[in-house]
């Protein structure tokens, strides 16, 4: 019985020994290789600070990196000295700057990351005040075959659903665009052409309020403070620091450019509109299900039957009926068609 027991218990042993020591997948391989991960992890995410201050004509220093990475100075400064010791980086007199071999991974990380944000535009439902913390996981663990597949089905995109410059495989990184939107005057008219996802409460505030890459806005008034725009036909106020987040390309006046269209939410049974356009907050795969709906400018569109609790409601579009939730309707554009035109169409008159 006593050898038995012994046996028992090296046996177990040994199980547990395989367990913890296994080569490549025992529980010490796996803390190993999460280990390097993580320290990999911290050392890409200092290289695109360090990158970004240079970017934007800023001073990179040792408490600006420990606040972007997250750790404390003293472990920023290991980190650092490891960075400076793979000739990633230099430092002199406190200024800490890229070497173009620490340039080159940081340009690959960010380009890792940005077209990661546009497939999640482009191909998903993700909300978008999720893309960035989920672009970041992703960007420390895709394969070079994994970002060329990205940029295949993406069709080489120069720039992310922010208006962020994407760099090239070769490492060209465009300049950005636009003037800071607060340095426009009263009733200049612009188009927001990049805005800033970080902190992520300031883009979330920013991306309520309709102000997104591609919307329209005009200052109607600014004061030390704040800002009056008009977003898309929207009066929306706008905190000076929040403000800075967003550029934009000043554009011609055009009054049909912020023209208070209606929503087809607001559209009541029975009434023929026409579809001015989708709102460029509308993103991902809802957008692509509404332009495969037909939902494009110049359709008309009747609103036809509502559901008991009023929403979804059922439009006849092309032909077909179709329920759109009002969340989704109210991402639509519309304008109403003449009494006498309308009145032709549904008849099924030439006009």
């Amino acid at each position: 019985m006593e050898n038995m027991c012994v046996l028992t218990w090296l046996i177990g042993s040994s199980a547990v020994l395989a367990m913890v020591l296994w080569p490549r997948w025992g529980m010490l391989a796996l803390w190993r290789r999460y280990r390097e991960l993580a320290h990999r992890e911290l050392a890409e995410h200092a290289l695109k600070h360090i990158h970004h201050c240079q970017y934007s004509g800023l001073k990179a220093s040792l408490d600006s990196m420990a606040g972007a990475v997250g750790v404390s100075r003293n472990r920023a400064a290991r980190l650092l000295e490891r960075l400076e010791i793979l000739g990633l980086v230099t430092t002199s007199d406190g200024d800490i700057k890229l070497t173009p071999e620490g340039r080159s991974d940081a340009l690959r990380v960010i380009r890792v990351h940005r077209l990661w944000e546009k497939y999640f535009a482009d191909h998903t439902s993700l909300d978008e005040t999720l893309w960035h913390d989920e672009a970041d996981r992703r960007e420390h663990i895709t394969s070079h075959a994994e970002v060329e597949r990205l940029v295949e089905e993406l069709g080489n995109p120069r720039f992310d659903p922010h208006g962020a410059p994407i760099p090239t495989a070769s490492g060209e990184l465009p300049g950005m665009r636009g003037v800071p939107l607060a340095t426009l005057a009263p009733y200049e008219q612009a188009t927001i052409v990049h805005v800033e996802d970080e902190p992520a409460e300031v883009y979330a505030q920013l991306a309520a309020q309709g102000l997104t890459v591609g919307s329209v806005i005009r200052i109607l008034d600014s004061d030390v403070g704040q800002l009056r725009l008009d977003v898309a036909g929207t009066e929306q106020t706008v905190a000076r620091i929040v403000a800075s987040n967003v550029s934009v390309e000043r554009v011609e006046s055009r009054e049909d450019d912020l023209k208070r269209y209606p929503r087809l939410a607001h559209v009541a049974d029975g009434e023929t509109v026409r579809v001015v356009g989708i709102l460029p907050t509308c993103r991902g795969l809802q957008r692509h299900r509404l332009l495969d709906l037909g939902i494009v400018p110049g359709t008309e569109v009747r609103a036809e039957l509502k559901s008991a609790g009023g929403d979804p409601v059922a439009y006849r579009i092309r032909g077909a009926l179709i329920a759109l939730r009002r969340s989704q309707a109210d991402q639509i554009q519309v304008e109403p068609i003449e009494a006498v035109n309308q009145q032709g169409i549904l008849d099924g008159e030439s006009l």
